[in-house]
């Protein structure tokens, strides 16, 4: 046996009021969650409140038109066993840098970003690992230092040898010895 369902038509009425909900709610989600997180505008001040203010904030152009001719850099560093270094680029927002560096032993690296004007302890880090060699091309999210810390754990020294282009006019190695700038 057969129970049967009798289905009313939905009024083109409660249609529309549906239509209607749907946009209300859509435009809510767009202001609460799209504005603060894709634009960084946030006019109801609850993206800022679930941490989801201006998370897609580092986008940058593909193309980039200088006014320079780029600067070239080529540096060697020796790292005796369990010594660090960090040598970084002084870059502007969508600035550029082509990158290769090789080690003759496995190095732990980190290439992370300052941001100009901000804490130290608020670097961004892009890519962590070990390795005795890296190539890329990097573009600058927002304008600061940007470059590598790296480590030798190994029992014998290291040598890193880097070679780089793009649009940077200084350098600055952090160093047991301390801090030095290069300008190009």
């Amino acid at each position: 046996m057969t129970d049967s369902i009798d289905r009313q038509p939905r009024s083109t009425k409660q249609l529309w009021v549906s239509v209607g909900v749907s946009f209300v709610v859509a435009f809510i989600m767009f202001i609460v969650f799209v504005l603060p997180a894709e634009f960084g505008e946030d006019p109801s001040g609850l993206g800022d409140l679930m941490g989801i203010d201006g998370i897609s904030a580092y986008n940058v152009g593909v193309l980039s038109i200088e006014d320079e001719k780029p600067a070239s850099d080529e540096i060697v560093f020796t790292l005796e066993p369990f010594e660090s270094i960090e040598y970084k680029y002084v870059l502007g927002e969508a600035q550029s840098l082509i990158f290769s560096w090789e080690a003759d032993g496995e190095v732990v690296f980190d290439f992370h970003s300052e941001e100009e004007g901000t804490d130290p302890e608020d670097a961004v880090t892009f890519d962590i690992g070990k390795s005795a060699r890296e190539s890329g091309t990097y573009v600058a999210p927002f304008a600061g230092i940007h470059g590598w810390f790296w480590e030798n754990r190994g029992s014998s020294a290291v040598q890193i040898n880097l070679v780089t282009k793009g649009y940077f006019d200084q350098s600055i190695t952090y160093s047991p010895s301390g801090k030095y700038k290069r300008e190009f």
